[in-house]
């Protein structure tokens, strides 16, 4: 399928899909026109991505995940290496962080909503 109809069926801009192939992300083949064309497959793939990077991970790092999710329905990690995990973790921990700080964010503004319709 061409980029256009791939961005259709998974409500990510054609923008984005280019931006995804020039950081590693999507590897679509060429048409004998240049055009690109991608597999079926593609669409769980990019939906892969978009879970990742709204679970707050970067490009950097999904490239490094992605071939730990050949399946793109499944998790399977074939060995990914102590370095690898402890990347993940770190990763994780800041997204721990992050709850945390709007967790206290959400509780002021509560606080402040409180104020206000009180008066």
């Amino acid at each position: 399928m061409r980029i256009k109809e791939l961005s259709d069926r998974t409500c990510v801009p054609t923008r984005l899909l280019r931006y995804y192939e020039e950081q590693g992300l999507l590897s679509p083949s060429r048409l004998p026109n240049c055009y690109r064309d991608y597999d079926e497959d593609e669409i769980g793939r990019v939906r892969q991505i978009r879970g990742l990077l709204d679970a707050g991970l970067t490009t950097e790092i999904i490239k490094d995940v992605l071939p730990c999710l050949p399946d793109t329905t499944k998790l399977h990690a074939a060995d990914p290496g102590p370095e690898f995990v402890d990347r993940i973790e770190r990763e994780r921990d800041r997204l721990d962080e992050r709850i945390a700080e709007l967790c206290r964010k959400r509780t002021a503004l509560d606080g402040y909503i409180g104020v206000l319709v009180s008066g």
